[in-house]
Order: structure tokens, then sequence, then C-alpha cells
């Protein structure tokens, strides 16, 4: 799957600049151009990394970082701060708050789609790897294929992308509205319910016997990979 760029960005030029590389690269890109408009989206798109820009209207970068920081749901999400402020005290203070990393400008765009992919090498290795296990189960990507213990799962498309997708935030609650938009995409409309089928036929594939269901439903909110399924 295709990891989620956020870029929080009020130059026009800039945000078109960077969005027409990231998709380039092969990243799924959203935008926004000040820092309300990004808190709000975060809740509804949840990125794999946002890149934020310092000075935004109202409600700065720098205080964005910190709010995300202080929210559980958002206390792990890679952000890169992208700013003119590139004195030492400045590069300091945006570490401090809370970012992953810190680029100045002017930048080299290969330089920040190097930064991007270290970040979430390191961060969250399970968008970059292509072996991903949780538990027993593992997801070869390079294979496209899903194994459970020492016997093979197999899935449909769509199975396959919901698992993918939860295995990369283990323990995150996804609601299904969520999951519409990372699984189906934002431009295709599917009904909610949809989700539980998909989520009824993933459980059927990956639970045989007395296999634990690593699949918690959160009633009311959605659902989650369980942590405490990991051995």
């Amino acid at each position: 799957m295709k990891p989620t760029v956020m870029i929080v960005e009020d130059e026009e030029a800039l945000s078109t600049l960077l969005q027409y590389n990231l998709d380039k690269e092969g990243y799924k890109v959203v935008t926004a151009a000040d820092g309300e408009e990004a808190a709000l989206l975060i809740r509804e798109v949840t990125p794999d990394l946002v890149l934020l820009d310092w000075m935004l209207p109202g409600l700065s970068g720098i205080e964005l970082c910190r709010r995300l920081r202080g929210r559980t749901e958002t206390r792990n999400l890679p952000i890169i701060m992208i700013t003119a402020r590139g004195e030492e005290a400045d590069r300091i203070r945006g570490l401090d708050t809370g970012a992953d990393d810190y680029v100045t400008k002017p930048f080299s765009m290969t330089e920040l789609l190097a930064r991007i992919r270290a970040v979430m090498r390191r961060i969250r290795p399970a968008l970059t790897e292509d072996l991903v296990t949780f538990g027993d189960i593992v997801i070869d990507r390079a294979a496209h294929r899903v194994r459970r213990g020492d016997r093979e799962v197999h899935l449909g498309p769509t199975e396959y992308r919901l698992l993918d997708h939860l295995i990369q935030h283990p323990g995150r609650v996804f609601s299904r509205e969520q999951l519409l938009d990372a699984v189906w995409g934002s431009d295709v409309y599917v009904e909610a319910r949809t989700v539980d089928v998909h989520v009824g036929r993933l459980r059927k594939a990956l639970n045989e016997k007395d296999e634990r269901d690593p699949i918690r439903t959160v009633r009311s909110a959605g659902y989650s990979l369980d942590e405490q399924f990991r051995n």
C-alpha cells in the first residue's frame, strides 16, 4: 500500500511542487494550507508522515506539532518540519517539540525525499519492509503472500490491503470511514458496512481451529489489530 504523506504548507507553489514530486515517488498525498485544517484532516485520513511548515496562518506548525505529540493517537506520527527558520535555536526548538527531522528552506527535493524515506524506515519500518510480522502472521509484500504459522493464508485483494493497513499500525483503532479511505480510497463511494463484510472475510481466512482472532472490534469505534496478540 502507498504510504500517505500530508503536506501542511500555506505557500501554494511549494505545496504543488511537493505534491508533484511525492506523487511521482508513489506516495499518496493530502494537503492542508493551515494548522487548523491539518488538525482536522489528520483525524480523518491518518497519514503515515507529515511535512509541516513552521510559519502557518492561525495555528502555527510548532503548536500543531506540540498538540499532535500530546495526543495518544498521533504521539508517534512521523513529522518533518520544513521552515525558513535556520538558526540553531530554532532547529533545537523544533526537534524538542517533537519533530523527527528539520529541513530548512530552500532545500533540495532529492534530499527531502531521502529524509522522508529515512524517517519512514526508522519510525514506521512496516511501511518499507518486504516482510512484516505480527505475532505468527507474516506478510510477504514482494510475493504478495500471507502466512500464519506454517500455513498460507489465501486473501482477496481487499482483505490483503486491509490486513496490510492494520499491521502498519498495531493497536490503533480505525473507524470504518478511516478504513474506507485508506483501503478503498477517498474517491470511491462504498458504504461503511462494507468494511464489516471484508473484516469478516479476513477473520475467516486468518483464524482456523483454536487460533486467536487478532482483530479486535471496538464497539461504536471500529477495528484494530490487537497488541495483546503479539508473541
